[in-house]
């Protein structure tokens, strides 16, 4: 479903604008010089039409200005609707006659559209001139892009606008002479149903985690991968940041989840924050953002753990720095312990373990039901490192576990003490299978960093354009203004 979004088209006062007169009366030479800026926008497809008439609404008599053209009342809003909207040198927006002839009171109405808050927002020119400045802010300031072709004839928004937003929208402009003219657009969108929301569950909660910790958001509603951009759109609304900074990307696990890790392990004693700017933003034809709640957490010391499956001896590190070497039994044959590295996703000082939960049947010489203590679990499906005192011999001899790590009571205290949930956990030498990426913890450490960019949307695919950056062009046109797409501030 589209979001409707009435928009409170209005023209304004052009900001630095030249005299209206010299003092004697007379326009400043130059003054009678325009051009005419085609404003195009999507209109929701099935709108109100009682939202197409004069008069001023939505907040448009508190906006002030002159109004934007259209029709003075009546008829389905859909489509796609174009204004034609006159850039002077003096500074006055002034509205063309209407289609028929009739000229527009700027300062008699405000013309509301039902406009589509994902359809494209266009500046384009009818006549001789260039376009060389063009900047559109939210309420809150907040820049949205565009480009501007390499001629200076037509501007689209490369960002999506956000429903409940107010805009103004500056272009600068010259006309076939070179002289500067300019106008200043303001509209407002109104704010989405509840049930077009989309909103972001993040992870994880607020505290202090190891170094491995990965970041989650859980959509309420699924982006397909065949939408590349309203994924793209996701993502960059999704913000992450930490101090100090840190090199990372989001990762889409599926269509309603996504993880975020850096390109490394998390500095020691970072600070990181988790927001979503979905609010307000079209997702494509899946709905429109909420408001999520924003996270932040901290990161402790780095600590890691290795073992050697074929030494039988875990290495723990913390900060760098060997802490402990201890001695240790891993996955037999037929029950090997998984490889790669894992993430620590929970203690449990006390659980009770059994053979049936991981497929080994009952009255098998394999089956056990025990307690254990002091568990460290690594794996959703129930890997964890505990104490095996009942293996006590076999430890740094041989691996006689049913994929478990198992040391002495005592070491296996030390190490449920010491370690903290996003703690690293590496197997290495054990035959196992590889640790999942996704299906079984966070096992997202074990892609490789150009393997891990492959997830995100954002990446450019072979035959497309990339979509991190829209293409601006950089170069100016001899003896004039080069285009500015983003604010000089």
């Amino acid at each position: 479903m589209a979001a409707v979004t009435g928009g409170a088209f209005l023209v304004a006062m052009v900001p630095g604008s030249v005299p209206r007169t010299d003092g004697k009366g007379q326009r400043p030479g130059g003054a009678d010089a325009s051009v005419t800026l085609l404003v195009g926008r999507a209109l929701q497809e099935g709108g109100r039409a009682a939202h197409c008439g004069g008069g001023a609404a939505d907040g448009g008599a508190a906006d002030g200005g002159a109004a934007g053209g259209g029709p003075a009342g009546g008829g389905p809003c859909t489509g796609w609707r174009q204004e034609r909207v006159r850039a002077t040198a003096y500074g006055a927006g002034v509205v063309l006659p209407d289609a028929a002839g009739r000229d527009t009171d700027a300062a008699a109405r405000t013309v509301v559209l039902p406009t589509d808050a994902r359809g494209p927002l266009q500046i384009g020119l009818s006549g001789p001139g260039q376009i060389v400045d063009v900047t559109v802010r939210d309420g809150r300031g907040r820049h949205v892009g565009g480009a501007l072709d390499p001629k200076g004839r037509h501007w689209a928004n490369t960002e999506s606008l956000r429903a409940g937003e107010r805009y103004t929208v500056h272009v600068g402009a010259q006309d076939a002479e070179g002289t500067p003219v300019g106008v200043t657009m303001a509209f407002r969108t109104a704010p989405p149903s509840d049930g077009d929301r989309i909103t972001a569950e993040l992870g994880p909660r607020p505290g202090t985690y190891g170094a491995g910790q990965i970041v989650t958001a859980a959509l309420s509603h699924p982006v397909p991968a065949a939408d590349r951009e309203a994924r793209i759109r996701v993502e960059r609304a999704l913000e992450v940041t930490s101090e100090p900074a840190v090199e990372g990307s989001w990762y889409w696990v599926d269509d309603s989840t996504l993880h975020y890790r850096p390109r490394t392990y998390w500095p020691a004693h970072a600070a990181v924050r988790v927001r979503s700017g979905l609010d307000g933003v079209a997702v494509g034809d899946h709905g429109i953002g909420g408001p999520s709640e924003s996270v932040e957490f901290t990161v402790g010391d780095r600590i890691e753990a290795v073992t050697d499956s074929a030494a039988h001896r875990m290495t723990v590190r913390r900060n760098g720095r060997v802490l402990r070497t201890i001695p240790v039994t891993t996955g037999k044959a037929g029950f090997l312990t998984r490889s790669g590295i894992k993430v620590v996703l929970g203690k449990e000082e006390r659980v009770r373990m059994r053979g049936d939960t991981v497929g080994i049947r009952r009255g098998t010489k394999e089956f056990y039901d025990l307690p254990v203590f002091w568990a460290t679990r690594v794996t959703w499906s129930g890997e964890y490192v505990h104490a095996a005192p009942w293996s006590v011999d076999a430890h740094g001899e041989e691996n006689v576990s049913h994929g478990c790590t198992g040391m002495s009571t005592e070491n296996a205290a030390w190490f449920f003490k010491t370690v903290r949930v996003g703690d690293i956990v590496e197997v290495v030498n054990s035959g196992g299978e590889p640790m999942a990426p996704f299906a079984n913890g966070f096992g997202d450490w074990n892609l490789d960093w150009a393997a891990w960019q492959k997830g995100s949307a954002l990446v450019s695919v072979p035959g497309q354009a990339p979509a991190a950056a829209p293409a601006v062009p950089s170069a100016s046109v001899s003896g004039r203004t080069p285009s500015r797409l983003q604010p000089m501030t």
